[in-house]
Order: C-alpha cells, then structure tokens, then sequence
C-alpha cells in the first residue's frame, strides 16, 4: 500500500513537471517566434507607412463612474479601452494567438491615443501593468487597458437639481492625422458597454450615443505664433538697421503663405459647412414645393357695397397696388442678391482644397525664385 502511493506521487509528479515544461516549451516557442518577428522591426513607424491609413478598431466598456463634480464640472470613471489593428509585419504562420507580456509592447508600434479633455489619469498597476497585447496570426494586434481617468464636463446648471447634463469621453490621436491613422468603432452601437449597469448616486443614465467626427487641430495656429516669434527674434539678434533686411522680407513672405493658408481653412470649412445646410434643406423639401412664394388676393364681390364700402375698398386696392410694387421691388433686389451671391458659392468645396494644395507650393516656389534673383543678381 505505501508502495503504490509513493507511484502514485511520483507519477503525479512527473506528469505536473511534464505539463509545466510543456507550457515553457510552448512559451518559449512563442516568444522565439516573436522575437524573431521584431528583428528587423521599427516601432517608430506605424504600419503601411506612406501609403492608406490605419484603421483602428475601438471598443469601450465603462466598469464605473466613481463620482460627478458640479463644483469642479468633470466626473472620474474607470474605462476597459480596447483598440485592434492590423501590422502586416507581424504575419506569422499557423491559426493561433500569442498573449504577450505587458513590458513586450514597448517594442510594437501602439497608437498614441489620448482622452480629450482629460485632467488626470493613470493606468491601473496592481498587481502588474493592467494592459493586455495579442498577437493573431493574420499580424492583427489587440492592445487593451484599464484607465481610470477625470474628464472636464461643462455643465449648465441653471435648473439643478432637476438638470440633464451631456458629458462626453473623447478619444483622439495626438500626432497623427487623418492621412495616418482613422478611429472606427468596432461594433456600432454595442461598441460601448457597462452603462446600462451603471448605478449612480444623484444621477441617472438616460442615453448614450457614438459618434465619429474630424477634428481640425491648432498647428496653423502654432506656425502663425513660431513664424512671429521667428520674425522678431531675427530683429532683436540680428545688426539693427533703418532698413528692410532681406531675411525680414522672406519671413514676411513665409507669413504671408502661412496666414493665406489659414484663411484658405476657414473660406473651406465655412462652404463646407453652408454646402452640407443646403444639401439637408433639399432633402426635407420635396420638389413639387421648390417654387417662390406667391402673394395669392382674394376678392369677395359676392355681397352688394355701398357706398362706404366702395371708398374703403378704393383704398384697399391703393394700398395693395402700392404693396404690389414694392413687392416687385423687393424681390428684384433679392433676385439680384442670389444672382450676386451664386456667382461667389463653391459647387465642391473640396475643390477649394485640391486647387490650394498646388497653388500655394506653385506660387511659394515663384515668388522664391524671383526673390533670390533679385537679392544675389541686382
């Protein structure tokens, strides 16, 4: 009987050492495998650079909604950020996953991805980095983290306490653009999860919505302010002279471009804008309606007048005759407005845009020409 036992233990041994070398075995392959993915892999650029976007796949569940402030206007919440994405470098062979240590996504490529409006946050780190990397076999990528963060919300409250407040949880890229990188939720609507479990002390959860939109950043704006600072750094450094200096002449070109580009943003966004209204008011007016209004009179000759009523109808004729011409009047003047205003309205938009993207270098590189023509040959 003691005999059997000790098989019984050694056996049990054996096959616990077994599975455990098995498991190192296999994470030893996987992480040879991944090594051998990351040898000539650069982590500073982002997948298919110069060529289309990557698409990043967001989803959000939201484990908690810790506290509201109206005295500080923001609210702190503990967020499960999911973000998938495909890297065609890291294609490897088979129909598995690899779960990799947190500490390995330092040598991957990551989005930046930031919360807007946020006042603090921080990354849960009991009792590892809460953030999980997978690998698919197919070189898609799945980074997920746990972040619990304090967002700035504007609110009206004028009506409390039976106010509705609208706070919202902005995720944006922080170098890239549109050119580079595109947020997309992965699963519509249930892209976002855990609300309808959310218990709230003085708040209720009415509704929630996703929305996508592009945001136009502040980096005209950052040009305009170094170009100035440029321009009179070059006065304060440079040998003072009661003159116009040449380089005071090309900072004020290179001004100039600047400043017509950011006019050139606001012309587009605001015929974009006007464009988009107009193509909505089509849409809710039907075409049997897209007629000017017309002044319909009615005259009720079906009663005897006397003689007052003669007089009084006289002059109503007068004053609507009067009316009538001042009527024409108007809408001539308003004929002639649309006419005017027509001639200024962009079709496309987006034309606005193609055209500047080549004036604007086209033009720069004339003016640089004519500029070092003249200061190194007269």
């Amino acid at each position: 009987m003691h005999f059997r036992f000790i098989n019984k233990l050694f056996l049990w041994t054996f096959l616990l050492h077994w599975d455990m070398y098995a498991i190192e075995a296999e994470e030893t392959d996987a992480l040879s495998g991944f090594q051998n993915l990351t040898k000539d892999y650069n982590k500073y650029l982002r997948p298919n650079f110069s060529e289309q976007p990557v698409e990043i796949a967001v989803t959000l569940e939201i484990a908690s909604i810790a506290s509201i402030s109206e005295d500080n206007m923001d609210y702190t919440s503990t967020i499960f950020l999911r973000q998938r994405w495909l890297d065609e470098r890291l294609v490897f062979e088979g129909n598995t996953s690899i779960t990799l240590d947190p500490r390995l996504v330092q040598l991957l490529w990551v989005p930046d991805t930031y919360i807007v409006d946020s006042k603090k946050s921080f990354l849960h780190d009991v009792t590892v980095d809460n953030r999980l990397v997978r690998l698919y076999s197919n070189g898609t990528v799945l980074y997920a983290l746990r972040i619990t963060t304090t967002v700035a919300c504007n609110m009206d409250l004028t009506k409390y306490p039976m106010d509705r407040q609208t706070c919202k949880l902005q995720l944006e890229s922080w170098g890239y653009n549109d050119k580079d990188l595109v947020y997309k939720w992965m699963r519509g609507n249930d892209s976002v999860r855990g609300m309808d479990n959310l218990q709230l002390a003085q708040y209720t959860v009415e509704k929630y919505y996703i929305n996508i939109t592009t945001g136009m950043d502040e980096t005209g704006v950052t040009t305009v302010l170094s170009m100035t600072t440029i321009l009179m750094g070059s006065r304060s450094t440079l040998p003072t002279a009661n003159c116009i200096k040449a380089i005071d002449v090309y900072l004020g070109i290179c001004f100039a471009f600047i400043f017509g580009a950011l006019l050139e943003y606001a012309v587009t966004h605001y015929c974009s804008e006007k464009h988009a209204a107009r193509k909505e008011r089509e849409k809710k007016i039907p075409p049997e309606e897209w007629q000017d209004n017309a002044v319909i009179l009615v005259n009720n000759e079906c009663k005897e007048m006397t003689k007052e009523d003669k007089i009084e109808n006289l002059k109503s004729e007068i004053g609507t005759n009067h009316f009538r011409v001042n009527l024409g009047f108007w809408l001539k003047i308003r004929e002639q407005l649309n006419m005017s205003i027509s001639f200024f309205t962009v079709g496309n938009p987006e034309n606005i845009d193609h055209y500047s993207r080549v004036a604007f270098p086209l033009l720069f590189l004339i003016v640089n020409l004519f500029y070092w023509l003249y200061y190194l040959y007269f």
